[in-house]
């Protein structure tokens, strides 16, 4: 049902890394301002919060270099990383770190006092602060705090964003090569009240995350639905590269927790682990001189390559000659998760398969985190920045997320389109709609959509599966459209639509990628 109006100075879609960055500052900035920040779940449910491994930056700089660091994300990007854009992440990403060191967040640290870097697949040095195995938690929870703290932030969870609102809404035609397309905010749905909320905002933010549940296997919690990629697309905004999309190596297998796969971190192998056959043959040398430590496409594709070449369902992971109290020290939560489901890291080796993990595309934004449509921001996971790529180089999100997060930040300041007055915005229509009689459509479309991407659309494509998919797919789409125009709006309804305009998108791209690149790898490509 339509329900009430909220007017905010900012409004920001998406409660992550980048989000509440974007939110604190803005709200420590303009103390008689208010901004908004819409989660579809608590706080703390976020991408961010399962990254495990850490944040890559430079910080030893008698060691680590700034061109290193560039040049790694750059090998590991396939040569579609934007130089610019790269170079600008890696420098001013250090600052920023000191930044949220400064607002409480503890990176683990040598006796010594100095950090204590680890290594990932991909990288040439040292680089990546982390607190144990969960650094994403631990920035998490200071950004929570820090939000709480701050009067002039509305915090609305369990609240989730349907559509993004532009004139399209007032009745006027809205194309992706229209130049004036302007966002004037969105409506969000209540999930506790079911109320439809229109929220006018001077400008706004994306935030939303990722894309993972598209995918039946995934490292991604269950709010992954691609819900600021699809609204951002029907607002007719410039979105690119969905075709590159990153599976982790190393997701535990035959565990699946509140939807999504357990993630065994890259910094395991930076530590020492190695990738084996069921054999316990080690294999990555074979397709990598980096070995186990090569980047997540090409450990993915091999390991992808080993199982069907076997017949088997996961290759091992072999901690076994690691010191166990070294590892339980670094990873407390991977050796307790593996010892819950049976298994001692240090006694056995570790059944893993790649899962789904993270989209390189997205929304396609400038350096300044704007996109095609004016007053529309977006960063974090969400947006295709030009930093990644084809593949993004492992803990480099966490990076991308604060830096863009500050971008998008410095940029409000400077233009301040709050201050200008806004619009009353017509509330949402939802005369002629009915409760579904039928849930179960909706979870088998669902499930339907998961289990074609998986199937089809997964590290190795082809022609015909990609075909077949996209005709599948059009039928789910015709079968959802009409159902969303005859049923009241729910977050089941809302989420489906959202995930089925995702796959649509990777499916297309896909499609139209005509070389071999990074995550993207087409058999008829050959």
């Amino acid at each position: 049902m339509s329900g009430s109006a909220l007017d905010t100075d900012i409004l920001v879609i998406g409660s992550g890394i980048s989000g509440l960055n974007a939110a604190v500052k803005s709200a420590l900035a303009y103390p008689d301002r208010t901004i908004t920040v819409v989660t579809k779940n608590t706080l703390l449910e976020s991408n961010t919060a399962y990254a495990q491994g850490g944040i890559a930056v430079v910080t030893d700089l008698n060691h680590d270099t700034y061109e290193k660091h560039i040049e790694d994300t750059l090998v590991a990007g396939d040569g579609l990383s934007d130089r610019k854009i790269v170079e600008m992440v890696v420098t001013e990403g250090p600052k920023l770190v000191k930044e949220m060191v400064m607002m409480g967040v503890e990176f683990d640290r040598e006796q010594s006092g100095e950090y204590q870097l680890g290594m990932e697949g991909a990288h040439s040095e040292r680089r990546i602060l982390h607190h144990q195995d969960t650094t994403g938690f631990e920035i998490q929870r200071v950004l929570v705090q820090q939000a709480r703290k701050l009067p002039n932030i509305r915090l609305l969870e369990h609240h989730l964003a349907i559509d993004l609102i532009t004139q399209h809404h007032f009745g006027e035609k809205v194309t992706r090569y229209r130049e004036d397309t302007r966002c004037f905010g969105a409506y969000v749905l209540d999930l506790k009240t079911r109320e439809i909320k229109t929220i006018s905002a001077g400008a706004t933010l994306l935030a939303s995350g990722g894309v993972g549940q598209v995918y039946e296997m995934t490292t991604n919690p269950i709010v992954a639905t691609g819900d600021g990629v699809a609204m951002a697309y029907r607002a007719k905004a410039w979105v690119r590269d969905m075709q590159f999309v990153q599976f982790h190596p190393t997701a535990l297998y035959g565990v699946k927790q509140a939807g999504r796969a357990f993630l065994i971190s890259e910094a395991v192998r930076g530590f020492g682990g190695i990738l084996r056959t069921g054999d316990e043959e080690p294999f990555m040398d074979r397709y990598d001189e980096r070995g186990s430590l090569a980047s997540r496409d090409i450990v993915a594709r091999a390991i992808d390559t080993e199982m069907k070449a076997r017949g088997t369902d996961h290759v091992w992971l072999d901690c076994r000659s690691l010191d166990p109290t070294e590892l339980a020290t670094r990873f407390p939560m991977i050796v307790s998760t593996c010892r819950k489901h049976g298994i001692n890291p240090t006694e056995q080796m570790i059944p893993v398969a790649p899962a789904a993990h993270y989209l390189c595309g997205g929304v396609e934004t400038d350096e300044w985190g704007r996109t095609s449509i004016d007053r529309l921001y977006a960063c974090g996971e969400v947006a295709r920045t030009g930093l990644h790529g084809a593949n993004r180089l492992a803990s480099n999100s966490l990076l991308e997320g604060i830096v863009f997060a500050d971008r998008c930040f410095q940029h409000l300041k400077e233009h301040e389109p709050f201050r200008e007055p806004r619009e009353s915005l017509p509330a949402w229509r939802s005369e002629g709609t009915t409760q579904p009689k039928e849930w179960v459509l909706i979870s088998e479309n669902r499930q339907e959509v998961q289990r074609l991407m998986n199937t089809y659309i997964g590290i190795v494509r082809s022609n015909e599966r990609m075909n077949r998919a996209l005709q599948r797919m059009k039928v789910i789409y015709e079968e959802s459209e009409d159902l969303f125009r005859h049923t009241t709006v729910s977050p089941q309804l809302a989420e489906l639509r959202n995930l089925i305009n995702v796959a649509y998108l990777i499916i297309r791209q896909s499609m139209e990628q005509k070389e071999n690149r990074g995550t993207f790898y087409n058999l008829d490509l050959e």
